[in-house]
């Protein structure tokens, strides 16, 4: 069986449709312009991304025999297809009360997409889709723990990252059992991470530019402040509570299932609040 995803944990799509238009208006993330700023733009990668992820793992289904491993890709292709849903609503209407351009946003993104179909094999792009979905992971198991990060968010806000944290937990192992199911190595998988964090990182921090500029934030010193707290922190900002994930990565033995997050998915089964 090449599948070691845990057999209690159900990679299952939950169809859900959050109604978040309400709070995208403000400063939904704790009243902080640069850390809304941050997720706001890392929402617009999503439903282009996500696309890249399910396209790249579904190109390899022929290769996979492994019943379980087939009935989690599956999963793992209603996942993603809902999060891209709930992302791009969440995405046009965040634009629409902000005045941020959508379009301009997403063309470098879509750019990037068209230059990994032209240049990337596609155990290339299979690899870079096991990078980013070990980021989402490790940045899932970050959220859901403690409250870190959308602990102050507003209510829908909160439900709709959470939702989405919990569903990357749960598939966070299928695209890299995939790879593995159709002969990826090693150093593809090293190379791929190294590309797509900085990658990941310098869109992300583009759109959040694009952001504070057309809100009037991007000069103000207390934005920079909160940016250098948020992102640089000993221990709590985001960077250095990534790193110990990032290097775990390029261990030869590594698995995403190394580090067991069934509890904070019972955690988060136990208390989420979420719509009907």
């Amino acid at each position: 069986m090449l599948s070691k995803t845990p057999e209690t944990v159900a990679i299952k799509p939950r169809n859900l449709k959050f109604d978040v238009e309400a709070e995208i208006g403000a400063d939904w993330n704790n009243n902080d312009a640069f850390v809304t700023a941050f997720f706001n733009s890392m929402s617009i990668l999503f439903p282009i991304g996500e696309k890249m992820f399910i396209d790249s793992v579904r190109e390899h289904k022929s290769q996979v025999s492994d019943p379980k491993l087939l009935q989690e890709m599956s999963g793992f292709f209603g996942q993603e297809g809902f999060h891209r849903r709930e992302h791009q609503r969440f995405n046009e209407q965040l634009c629409e009360h902000r005045n941020y351009e959508l379009e301009r946003l997403e063309k470098h993104i879509s750019r990037g997409k068209k230059l990994s179909d032209e240049h990337l094999t596609p155990l290339q792009r299979l690899a870079a889709t096991v990078a980013a979905e070990h980021f989402t992971g490790s940045f899932a198991d970050l959220a859901l723990t403690q409250g870190r990060w959308f602990g102050n968010a507003s209510p829908a806000m909160k439900q709709l990252w959470l939702w989405h944290a919990a569903e990357e937990l749960e598939h966070k192992a299928v695209a890299f059992d995939v790879f593995k199911a159709v002969g990826g190595d090693e150093k593809t998988r090293a190379k791929a991470m190294r590309q797509t964090m900085f990658f990941l990182t310098f869109d992300i921090m583009r759109g959040a530019v694009h952001m504070l500029r057309k809100d009037k934030q991007l000069w103000k010193l207390n934005t920079w402040k909160q940016a250098y707290k948020f992102l640089f922190a000993k221990n709590t900002g985001f960077f250095p509570a990534i790193r110990p994930y990032y290097k775990d990565f390029f261990r030869e033995d590594f698995h995403p299932w190394d580090q067991d997050n069934q509890e904070l998915l019972v955690q988060w089964q136990d208390t989420a609040i979420l719509p009907s």
